[in-house]
């Protein structure tokens, strides 16, 4: 999980909500640094705050999609307001919540694009040892 964000406070906190969840998660300080670390650590999931600068959350989205590298990796926008349209669709986002946002949401929102959690037996060969 990257989650990009350039508030300190904003992308810390979701961070450690998401840590205390069980989940894997690298920050970024803006949608440029996101795009580099996404490339790098192939996220499953991508938490972006749509105000961000240098490159802004939904043109981060854009990129992500236009990646064959990336183009698999769901998004989750954060946005301030829901008067954008449809929320995402030209980025093709998977998500978003409104700020301000309750941490729960977020984490609802995310586990249900991560999907189920693999039980450890299901990388067990079959018959045991």
């Amino acid at each position: 999980m990257l989650i990009a964000a350039d508030d300190h406070v904003i992308r810390q906190l979701i961070a450690a909500n998401l840590i205390l969840e069980g989940f894997d998660v690298a920050t970024a300080v803006d949608g440029r640094d996101c795009l580099e670390k996404a490339l790098a650590i192939s996220p499953d999931i991508v938490v972006l705050d749509v105000s961000m600068p240098r490159v802004d959350g939904l043109q981060t989205a854009v990129q992500l999609r236009k990646s064959p590298d990336a183009s698999r990796i769901k998004v989750v926008l954060i946005i301030a307001r829901e008067d954008l349209g449809p929320p995402g669709t030209r980025a093709g986002v998977d998500a978003y919540v409104t700020k301000p946002f309750d941490p729960a949401d977020l984490i609802r929102v995310v586990r249900e694009l991560a999907g189920p959690p693999r039980s450890p037996s299901a990388d067990a060969p079959a018959g045991g040892v």
